[in-house]
């Protein structure tokens, strides 16, 4: 054991001691943090806009903010981004992470130096508590690899800007530097299959161990090296790799290609960043559920999702919620984000401590009929099938189909990349279709009164889905396809990438 391990271990048990003393109290916790963003922020212009002066509870703070998305904080953001300060923060950023937009194009998020260090801290305790839980420090005397985008910062006003993985890039502690891989220029590589290519000379003969990236992008970097190692499992390339790390999607989809690459089953941590802040990770292999980060600079507020698009609906603290049930999560940062919906919907799966599963996006449904089935739901339908049929699924995405060409009744079409083709695609489509009415008695309630038909499954050529995010120019990164759209615009582009009609 080297050093690095060795220190490991201690440094792990004082951090998962210190972390307790939130996971005990974590409505307290909610509570300082939400007292200390009104306080701070109140001489801001969104705090004089909005009254901070005279917040004194949460019920005050519902009144006077409402929830809002990008778009309805445009006019703020883009003052921020032109370079005024004390618009939504004291002062101005210390970075703008850079996303994808609908309607606005870009989105440009703002990063405070008082919410940059809950994104490194939380990434570092994410492991560490995997430390403290399993004894493994092996990891730590390895190589580890980030698939990541480009490091390479632009300045808009003085603000240095880049994606999220990017700007933590600059942000790896000094004693992992050595241990890291890519190399800075190859990180710097803007092209993604440039990029893979290039990571894949510098690693194969490393003693690589710990693996972290969004999986499907993980999965092509695993193919690149096998095509390089005359089709040897991952396992056998490095042999002492044991960890891998990911976040941005549900695993389960990918679970089955990935551990048929590597060859065995890893250890995984699951994580729960995102550009407005770092919200959740896994800090247990033994629970279900990600460790809703109480403490990290967000005061979190959560809407019922089936109520989402009400024009008032209810409010939550983290003290009101409810088990099982399916929240629309809202933001209060440490950047100056305030009621800010980053469109994600979570369900707790523990309050003692507070855990929860990522289920989906607001914006990525289907309710075409008023169904409203979700990313879960269709995740949970397809892959439960596939499982008992020992049939291999790489991606899928669903789009409602609601005048068919060919006449009748209209239906959900799923869009399906398969690793393995089931033996009888009818049989199964209609046992995952089954599957779907038990999650979602709505849609079974429209399949039994004739109004929607049996789903349908489209099977893709192999690569489909590489093939559609590079004609769209999203291929790596952090790019992901969605699971459901509630229109036809990826359906319309994937049919040209199916094997029947």
């Amino acid at each position: 054991m080297g050093l690095k391990a060795a220190l490991s271990k201690p440094f792990a048990a004082f951090v998962v001691w210190r972390s307790q003393k939130w996971k005990d109290a974590p409505i307290a916790a909610q509570e300082k943090i939400f007292r200390s963003l009104i306080q701070k922020a109140k001489d801001t212009a969104f705090g004089k806009d909005h009254g901070f002066a005279t917040i004194a509870s949460y019920a005050d703070f519902k009144k006077q903010v409402p929830i809002q998305d990008y778009e309805d904080l445009k006019d703020y953001i883009d003052r921020v981004v032109t370079g005024e300060e004390n618009v939504l923060w004291p002062g101005k950023p210390q970075y703008f992470a850079k996303t994808s937009g609908t309607t606005s194009g870009v989105k440009y998020i703002p990063i405070s130096k008082e919410s940059m260090p809950e994104h490194i801290t939380a990434a570092r305790n994410a492991l560490l508590h995997y430390i403290h839980e399993t004894g493994n420090t092996s990891f730590v005397d390895g190589k580890m690899i980030f698939l990541q985008g480009s490091p390479v910062l632009q300045e808009k006003a003085g603000v240095q800007t880049g994606r999220l993985s990017g700007i933590v890039a600059h942000h790896v502690p000094q004693y992992l530097q050595k241990n890291r891989l890519p190399s800075y220029p190859t990180n710097c590589i803007e092209d993604w299959e440039e990029k893979v290519d290039a990571i894949v000379k510098e690693t194969i003969h490393e003693d690589m161990r710990l693996i972290s990236g969004i999986p499907p992008w993980v999965q092509m970097y695993f193919d690149k090296l096998q095509q390089n190692a005359e089709g040897k499992p991952i396992k056998d390339i490095f042999k002492n790799f044991s960890l891998f790390v990911y976040g941005g999607v549900n695993f389960e989809p990918y679970r089955a290609r990935l551990e048929e690459s590597i060859g065995k089953r890893v250890d995984v941590i699951e994580t729960y960043p995102a550009s407005e802040g770092f919200i959740a990770y896994q800090d247990s292999q033994k629970e279900k559920g990600l460790l809703l980060l109480a403490d990290a600079g967000i005061f979190y507020e959560f809407i019922p999702a089936d109520e989402y698009h009400n024009d008032n609906p209810t409010r939550l603290s983290l003290a009101e919620v409810e088990l099982e049930k399916n929240y629309a999560i809202i933001l209060n940062t440490t950047a100056g984000l305030w009621g800010y919906s980053i469109g994600d919907t979570v369900k707790f799966v523990s309050k003692k401590p507070y855990r929860i599963v990522v289920t989906g996006r607001i914006k990525h449904y289907i309710s075409a009929f008023g169904e409203h089935v979700i990313g879960e739901e269709v995740e949970h339908a397809l892959l439960s099938v596939a499982s008992q049929e020992g049939v291999e699924v790489t991606e899928f995405t669903v789009a409602p189909q609601v005048t068919p060409a060919e006449g009748g009744l209209p239906y959900h079409e799923w869009f399906v990349e398969f690793g393995s083709l089931p033996k009888d695609l009818e049989q199964f489509s209609e046992a995952v279709d089954q599957a779907l009415q038990q999650k979602n008695i709505y849609y079974r309630d429209l399949i039994d009164g004739k109004i929607l038909q049996r789903l349908k499954i489209r099977p893709l050529k192999k690569q489909a889905f590489i093939q559609y995010m590079r004609s769209q120019g999203k291929l790596g990164g952090q790019n992901k396809v969605p699971r459901l759209s509630n229109d036809r615009k990826i359906a319309d582009e994937l049919k040209g990438f199916t094997d029947i009609g």
